[in-house]
């Protein structure tokens, strides 16, 4: 879902997070008014509203936006879709790939539905396990199923850059719903087409 900028970014709202952001400024020992940082607070503003957006959409009515009946019965998989999802706990980025496969039973949605789902939920503040079951919730809901799965390998910046500092690391998180996790054929399959097997 695509928004215009005021929708996007309200005036008030920005004002109101870029006080906070010039007081934090000058808390950690800047001047918020020198010319590197003058407008700082603004642009921290609007980076938030528009790493949150996701508040704003509802991911099931994303995939009802393009619903199809179709007689297919085999796993239909979106691999590598870019994630850019913000740590709940340090408000750092955590960046990575998110794989979503499913198995209609009569229905099907748009494939692009699915890259949006996913970009729905991740622009929240968020942990990486909740995410992967949010997703995997919305396509269970929407679509009616045989079968979901979702997985999510991201690398979190607040491990990287700060704490522990292991920048190498990556975290792998999913979910399984019905065939997928009832039957090691199809959760296999999901596994070797996304190159985890």
């Amino acid at each position: 879902m695509s928004y215009s900028n005021e929708e996007l970014y309200s005036p008030s709202v920005t004002e109101e997070i870029a006080v906070h952001v010039r007081e934090i400024l000058r808390l950690l020992g800047e001047d918020p008014g020198r010319e590197g940082l003058e407008k700082t607070p603004e642009r921290v503003a609007k980076a938030l509203q528009f790493s949150t957006k996701g508040y704003r959409e509802n991911g099931v009515e994303i995939i009802r936006k393009a619903l199809f009946n179709e007689d297919y019965r085999q796993m239909v998989l979106v691999k590598d879709i870019d994630l850019y999802s913000t740590c709940e706990h340090h408000l750092m980025p955590f960046i990575g790939k998110c794989h979503v496969a499913y198995i209609p039973d009569g229905t099907i949605t748009g494939i692009s539905k699915i890259a949006r789902v996913v970009e729905s939920y991740a622009r929240r503040l968020q942990v990486q396990e909740r995410l992967t079951v949010q997703i995997c919730d919305c396509i269970v809901e929407a679509l009616h199923p045989l079968g979901a799965a979702v997985l999510i390998e991201a690398a979190h910046t607040c491990m990287q850059t700060r704490g522990v500092l292991k920048g190498s690391a990556v975290t792998t998180t999913c979910e399984f719903r019905g065939v997928f996790n009832d039957s090691d054929r199809y959760r296999s399959e999901f596994l070797r087409l996304i190159g985890q097997a």
